[in-house]
């Protein structure tokens, strides 16, 4: 058995969206991001409902492992969910978002808790700087703005 003190990341980030919590809450979802975020596709979803639920599980792409995520808690008439992703024998993730309303609309708490698993998550963990993450956050903040202004998706520019 190893025992040993974690190396981990954590992180957060506020956006600015520009409707209600209401209408941002059911964005955050395995199945509707595929409306928002281009390139989004997750492998497989487990889901009672079609779309995010306590417990729902989905598989993600990656490398040098895909990644399995547990939504952990979903409380919707609290604009809050979490979820854990596991990407083995790399790191080990908690993401949690709060939503408040605004003058503006919304604010998004974001907040990724990377813990490494190995050397692979090490340099991952190294990486996820504050500077990475802050844009990140702009470039998922712009994409959900956008499909909230326009209803349809953020295309990058080829």
């Amino acid at each position: 058995m190893i025992i040993t003190p974690p190396l981990r990341a954590t992180r957060t980030y506020v956006q600015r969206l520009v409707a209600e919590p209401e209408r941002v809450f059911p964005l955050l979802c395995p199945v509707r991001e595929a409306d928002w975020i281009e390139d989004w596709d997750p492998l497989a979803v487990f889901t009672n409902s079609g779309v995010a639920e306590q417990d729902c599980v989905f598989i993600t792409a990656g490398q040098p492992n895909n990644a399995v995520w547990y939504i952990t808690r979903l409380e919707p008439e609290k604009g809050f969910v979490e979820m854990l992703k596991i990407t083995p024998d790399v790191t080990a993730c908690k993401l949690t978002i709060q939503l408040r309303a605004a003058p503006e609309g919304s604010e998004a708490e974001v907040t990724y808790s990377h813990t490494s698993l190995g050397p692979r998550g090490d340099a991952f963990v190294a990486s996820f700087t504050e500077e990475y993450y802050r844009e990140f956050m702009r470039e998922w903040e712009e994409q959900i703005n956008h499909y909230l202004r326009h209803g349809r998706m953020l295309r990058k520019a080829n």
